[in-house]
């Protein structure tokens, strides 16, 4: 990976550099239109392409906001082009990473030493690099170390960043503001906690410990004396990542077992803990010796009893099956409101049933085969038929809660995991009750 000298923190030349990726596209559309006026061919791939690289340059030359909406945007495939979530998934583990010279210097403000008068060996090279911080293998007294390194200056400028970012996307994407602003809302709340490394710590610490009785999957140690608010150390992971794992040539039985100890993972996070780990990309799992590594803790999200219990509530077979109970569950999470005309709750209703019989068919089986192709062709079906329909679209904007966003997204990215492993699931209905377990 082609490393970088430095990294733009002012918010003027930040601003600059993200003003000018807005005018290229605009001049890169200019050119697309010409083409189409003289050719007759409508055929955007192009565009899109030449588009989807040359913003990506600029989001992982910035860091921070940018580029996490860009890894953010990547894991949804009905939302963007192809082109930009081939692109944007480098976003996970191979963005372009800062030089040592960078890295010295942080570990000199946060720790008062260079890295090796701490360690026995550092990497001058990251091992990889993310949205907000890169990973370098160091060792000592013979034990080999994860340290992440934070990228300067990354959420000193986000709320200028994301403001410009915004019509790029939308424009791009042709999104309106209404539909892109949860992305926005999320990755700035979600980025202002993941950029502290104390909190990722006292989580990663407090997670693990709560999960470790959990089959065939395993959690790093941490070290907070090498440790502080920008720089978090940890024990040092060999194996896959978990797409090259997948593409690779492990025992199907060995790969049902990874697939279902990261559904029991989430499964016990999410409706036990209430606290689940909340960014489900190959960048932050390993798999070795045959066990599930769960490496990166940064960004988490908690669920309040009430909140929990009005979301799983959908899927009860009494709520989703009576139809006057479904829609006051909907009413509920903000899905319906008390303004819309009867016609429009007719049809949103109709959506929304559909949605969550297609998204909770898995719990609903003693056994769920994620390696059916066709019904990730379902689901991707009921997203471009419900991105397009332009009567939906006017009336879905600035419903729901807040919330409901993290637990779609890690739901949306956990099976498309498991659906990498062409594997069949053992799921379970969740409990309804709103009391948090012990």
């Amino acid at each position: 990976m082609k490393e970088q000298t430095k990294i733009p923190k002012n918010k003027v030349s930040r601003a600059g550099k993200l003003a000018r990726t807005g005018l290229q596209v605009g001049v890169n559309y200019l050119k697309h239109r010409a083409k189409e006026s003289l050719t007759g061919d409508s055929d955007k791939s192009a565009f899109h392409e030449t588009t989807a690289r040359q913003t990506y340059e600029t989001f992982s030359e910035l860091k921070g906001g940018p580029l996490k909406l860009a890894q953010m945007l990547s894991l949804d495939r009905n939302l963007i082009p192809a082109a930009y979530a081939d692109q944007f998934s480098q976003a996970h583990y191979s963005a372009p990473p800062l030089t040592y010279p960078l890295v010295v210097n942080t570990f000199g403000k946060e720790l008062g030493k260079r890295p090796n008068e701490l360690f026995d060996t550092f990497s001058n090279k990251a091992m990889s690099g993310a949205s907000i911080g890169q990973v370098h293998k160091a060792e000592l007294d013979g034990k080999s170390y994860a340290v992440k390194v934070q990228y300067p200056g990354v959420a000193d400028s986000l709320k200028s960043d994301l403001a410009i970012v915004k019509p790029i996307a939308m424009r791009l994407f042709q999104l309106d503001s209404k539909a892109l602003d949860p992305y926005i809302r999320e990755v700035q709340e979600r980025l202002l906690e993941e950029t502290n490394y104390e909190l990722e710590l006292e989580r990663s610490q407090d997670l693990a410990d709560r999960s470790a009785h959990l089959a065939h999957t395993r959690f790093p140690a941490y070290f907070p004396d090498l440790s502080s608010r920008r720089i978090l150390t940890m024990e040092w992971v060999e194996g896959e990542q978990l797409d090259v794992y997948a593409k690779s040539a492990a025992p199907q039985e060995e790969k049902q077992r990874i697939a279902q100890a990261m559904w029991d993972f989430y499964h016990h996070q999410i409706h036990e803990l209430r606290l689940f780990h909340a960014d489900p990309h190959p960048g932050n799992f390993k798999v070795h010796n045959g066990e599930l590594w769960v490496l990166d803790f940064g960004c988490t999200k908690a669920l309040d009893d009430t909140f929990y219990s009005d979301y799983f509530s959908l899927m009860n077979p009494e709520v989703l099956g009576d139809d006057a109970l479904f829609r006051d569950a909907l009413h509920k999470i903000g899905l319906l409101l008390d303004t819309d005309k009867p016609e429009d709750k007719d049809k949103l209703t109709a959506v929304f049933r559909e949605s969550v019989e297609l998204l909770s068919r898995p719990f609903m089986s003693d056994a769920f085969n994620f390696g059916d192709q066709s019904y990730f062709d379902e689901l991707a079906a009921f997203g471009e038929r419900t991105r397009l329909d332009q009567e939906l679209n006017k009336l879905s904007t600035s419903r729901g809660n807040a919330h409901a966003l993290y637990l779609n997204r890690t739901y949306f990215g956990l099976y498309n995991l498991i659906g990498s492993l062409g594997s069949t699931i053992k799921a379970t209905l969740p409990n309804y009750a709103p009391t948090r377990a012990a």
